[in-house]
Formats: C-alpha cells, sequence, structure tokens
C-alpha cells in the first residue's frame, strides 16, 4: 500500500534534515517537495519508519506493507497550507509509477488520518483528495441514488457506521466518532468548514461510505 503524510514542520530543508537523521527513527521512501522535486530516501523494498501504531483492513505492521510519501507542507502546528498543483503533480506521477511497479490498488492510497485515525491528522482536510482519485490514484465517493436511498436509513445506526467503516478499512478499535472525523477529513472536507461538527455523521456521509464501498467491491472483482 501506500500512505500519504504530510512534513509537518516549518521547512522542507528541516523536514529532510529530520528523515535523515538515525537519532529521530523517523523515515519515509520519499519526500516531495513544494515545487515537484522528488527525493528517495529508502529503497523501496526497505522497511522505513513512517507508519507507527496503525491499522488498515487487518494489518496492523503498516510498516513491512506499505511505502510512505511525505509531502512538504507545514501542517496543523505551524500554518497549515493548500498544497501547489506542482507538488501534486510530482505526486501523482509518483503514486503512478509505483501503483504499477508493485501492483497497488487505487483503494490501498490512503493517508496517515486513515490508518492512524486520532492519533494523525496529515496530509489533512486540505489535500485534494478528488484530484487524485480522478488520476486514479485513490478513490472517491460518486454517491448515485442508491446510495443516497440506503443512506437514510443507515445514517442514524450507530452499528451499522462502525461495520461500513470497517468494511473500509478502519480500525474497529477506534471511537466512532473519531473515525467518523478523520472519514470526512479524507473524503467530506466540507465537513471542516466553519460552524460544521467534522465528528457526526449525516446521510451524506452513509452515502459516501457506501459509494466508497461500491468501488472497493468492484475493484475486487
Amino acid at each position: 500500500m501506500i500512505v500519504l503524510h504530510y512534513t509537518g514542520m516549518e521547512t522542507g530543508e528541516a523536514a529532510l534534515e529530520r528523515l535523515c537523521d538515525p537519532a529521530a527513527e523517523v523515515s519515509a521512501h520519499y519526500v516531495i517537495e513544494e515545487k515537484g522535486a522528488v527525493h528517495h530516501l529508502v529503497d523501496d523494498n526497505k522497511r522505513a519508519w513512517h507508519a507507527g501504531v496503525s491499522y488498515w483492513e487487518g494489518l496492523s505492521d503498516i510498516n513491512s506493507a506499505s511505502l510512505g510519501i511525505e509531502i512538504v507542507n507545514k501542517g496543523h502546528e505551524f500554518g497549515y497550507e493548500d498544497f501547489p498543483p506542482a507538488q501534486i503533480d510530482a505526486l501523482i506521477s509518483l503514486c503512478k509509477d509505483l501503483m504499477l511497479k508493485y501492483d497497488i490498488a487505487p483503494d490501498w492510497v490512503v493517508g496517515h488520518s486513515d490508518i492512524a485515525p486520532g492519533r494523525k491528522t496529515d496530509p489533512g482536510e486540505r489535500f485534494p483528495w478528488e484530484r487524485l482519485a480522478r488520476e486514479g490514484v485513490g478513490i472517491w465517493p460518486d454517491t448515485s441514488p442508491m446510495d443516497v436511498d440506503a443512506a437514510a436509513e443507515l445514517s442514524g445506526n450507530p452499528d451499522a457506521l462502525l461495520e461500513l467503516l470497517v468494511c473500509l478499512g478502519y480500525n474497529p478499535m477506534v471511537d466512532l466518532d473519531v473515525l467518523i472525523l478523520e472519514f470526512h477529513r479524507h473524503y467530506l472536507p466540507e465537513k471542516f468548514e466553519e460552524g460544521g461538527d467534522p465528528s457526526r455523521a449525516d446521510a451524506a456521509t452513509c452515502a459516501a461510505m457506501l459509494a466508497l464501498l461500491r468501488q472497493k467491491n468492484a475493484l475486487m472483482k
């Protein structure tokens, strides 16, 4: 799988220095700077320390099953910014190459916040997941009338919401409101607009989950 991160440091130079410092005990396979420069820090066949305590679709040792890509961005702590187009262009190109080379399915391109909900928030709600998905990197919820109809019955059922999230890959041991928050961060970032509560699910949340599950099922055929 591919796990996307932001560096969460004030500069790209500082991030590269830390990722190359053995004492920091953190590493990633790739780093992409704002203008699109790509640094290959760890061989693809080596285990990098980028995921930490994490879970996805039954896997708990994500570092041994993934390629980690750090995207230079100050993150929430230092003044979270939009990701420049040149940086995203380079990321899409790199992901496509890796997906082809290692036969990685689109639904196995995830964010750090997806695999470590409640512990990590990157690459965050400003990250252009929809654009990546339109290029075949990741998946995106194109809801159908069928999804909307089914969501009306399921959205008020916490057990049903948790089951859908687990089917999508999320950790069943994490509190539901945390999972919903991170699901929104990835797939419904408009929930983070001022005045909303991104930890609360509604019919749109459930419809998006159903649409994504249909896509995952189609990819497995």
